[in-house]
């Protein structure tokens, strides 16, 4: 289960860099060339333009998102290694845990003050359960765990 949050954070880590194409594969493949036809294509076009105006002519700041794809990745190590001794390090779950709680307070607080439309907080919020479900998992077979070796002294 740790490996299962690992790998989604080194990818959620790794494909920050080619946000641009990314959005841009997105949008041709659902809507085409056309002009926005709705909300969700809307923002999405308007997501991109300013990646390209932050990349043309404030290129500094994406250095915020190298910085976001280096925690994603540190963070990935870190579940990767718990699994090594997942009894010991069952601080790594809890912590994960709890980080998974605080994903819809910041997304309810940043949202809004960003200007992102609300059903944004839906796709944020969605990484909270995706991340806790397997978190949830494995916590529950380190207390499994730990009785069993507790049980064994």
């Amino acid at each position: 289960m740790l490996w299962i949050v690992a790998i989604g954070l080194f990818i959620s880590g790794v494909t920050i860099w080619p946000a641009i194409p990314q959005l841009e594969f997105i949008v041709r493949t659902i809507w085409g060339d056309a002009p926005a036809t709705g909300e969700i294509h809307a923002f999405t076009l308007k997501v991109i333009d300013g990646l390209k105006h932050l990349e043309d002519d404030y290129a500094f700041l994406l250095y915020g998102y190298d910085w976001l794809a280096f925690a994603h990745i540190a963070l990935a190590i870190l579940f990767a290694g718990a699994s090594r001794d997942p009894v010991r390090n069952k601080w790594v779950i809890q912590c994960g845990l709890i980080m998974c709680c605080l994903i819809p307070i910041l997304a309810g607080i940043c949202i809004p003050l960003r200007g992102i439309p609300f059903w944004w907080f839906f796709i944020d919020f969605a990484f909270a359960p995706a991340a806790a479900l397997p978190l949830t998992i494995a916590l529950r077979d380190v207390c499994k765990a730990e009785l069993n070796q507790s049980s064994k002294l």
